[in-house]
């Protein structure tokens, strides 16, 4: 029988005993009283459920092996329909091992609920700006297909339309197994809306992608942050220049800075400055680690730095070509939301070369 190697016996008893335990706490009612609580839980739940599945059925067609082999060795009529079933019980074995594996190299990816997706106009001047309000719009898009939660964070403006920036918060089940891998440059070629000639342009956007960590996971110091309350700048309401609104974190251990004016609110305002400040800082650890350890993660989803062209959109041809897979996928329902296949593409191989790497 084909048996996985011990250190991936190992993970998946402890997964199983963690499926048991959040089954548990699910029902205990200071946490079925806890909205945050219940979410978290039931996300990670749900993205260990097909590898513990798996597990105990695997388990189970083992024991069922093992006693047809018994049976066989007695010999008899008994003995002869158990040698029967043997040849199938081994098949369906090895096929559960396989899946085992694929759900295993994939669970801590898909127990991760909540993303903050940023996306940036790059080179192009107004096109570039009007083609991240098309990548911002297919990403909206995607998240209603996903029935994922879409709260906007900040939203800048272009010139002539599109947007400069915008960060979005996203949340729900699979939310960083399908978008972890959309970080870096997104180039479009076509001809611009702002093109008098019909001459085709190349412009970009970034895209970048950051788990958003429970605070228990991205604990900052606040003696390690200055905050800088302000008055909102740029055109708006009679309260721009007059009521400090505006929030400025400056996280000096890293230098790393959030600036959040996008509501009246002062409150708000900061709220969501320091869930943006802590994403970043937990993403900056991440990264840290990440060059510590292998880089076969890297080389699919992509280190994440916005220098990194990942895909390339062709109006002409209506075609969508990825870097890191050989295949081309439609223009018009890439960008109306039907992001599936082709994230359905980039975890196959991503899936073959982490089981590879076991």
């Amino acid at each position: 029988m084909t048996t996985p190697p011990p250190n991936l016996l190992r993970k998946l008893t402890e997964l199983q005993g963690e499926f048991r335990r959040l089954s548990d706490e699910l029902l205990q009612p200071e946490v079925a009283s806890d909205h945050r609580q219940v979410r978290t839980r039931s996300i990670r739940r749900a993205a260990i459920e097909p590898t513990v599945a798996a597990y105990e059925e695997w388990l189970h067609i083992g024991q069922s092996i093992v006693d047809n082999e018994s049976l066989s060795a007695e010999g008899g009529e008994l003995g002869a329909l158990a040698s029967e079933e043997l040849p199938a019980l081994r098949l369906r074995f090895a096929e559960r091992a396989r899946r085992m594996e694929e759900d295993l190299v994939t669970s801590d990816d898909r127990g991760i609920g909540s993303v903050m997706l940023e996306v940036r106009s790059g080179v192009g001047g107004d096109e570039a700006s009007l083609w991240a309000g098309d990548l911002l719009a297919m990403y909206r898009a995607y998240s209603a297909r996903r029935g994922w939660r879409c709260e906007e964070i900040e939203i800048k403006g272009g010139n002539v339309g599109g947007i400069t920036q915008a960060i979005l918060n996203l949340q729900g089940a699979g939310v960083w197994s399908a978008l972890g891998y959309e970080s870096g440059t997104h180039q479009v070629k076509r001809v611009p809306a702002t093109e008098a000639q019909g001459r085709v342009h190349t412009s970009t956007a970034t895209v970048a992608v950051m788990p958003e960590p429970e605070e228990v996971d991205a604990h900052v110091d606040p003696e390690e942050v200055k905050e800088i309350l302000t008055t909102a700048q740029g055109p708006g309401g009679q309260n721009v220049n007059k009521v400090a609104t505006a929030c400025h974190l400056i996280h000096l251990p890293t230098g790393i800075e959030v600036r959040m004016q996008e509501t009246r609110s002062q409150t708000q305002n900061r709220e969501k400055a320091w869930r943006l400040l802590r994403t970043r800082i937990f993403d900056h650890r991440q990264r840290a680690a990440a060059a510590e350890r292998s880089q076969q993660r890297m080389a699919m989803i992509g280190s994440g730095d916005r220098a990194e062209k990942i895909r390339t959109y062709r109006a002409k041809e209506n075609v969508v070509a990825d870097a890191r897979i050989e295949a081309s996928f439609s223009l018009t329902t890439t960008l109306a939301g039907d992001l599936q296949p082709l994230v359905d593409a980039l975890a196959a191989r991503d899936i073959a070369q982490r089981i590879a790497a076991l």
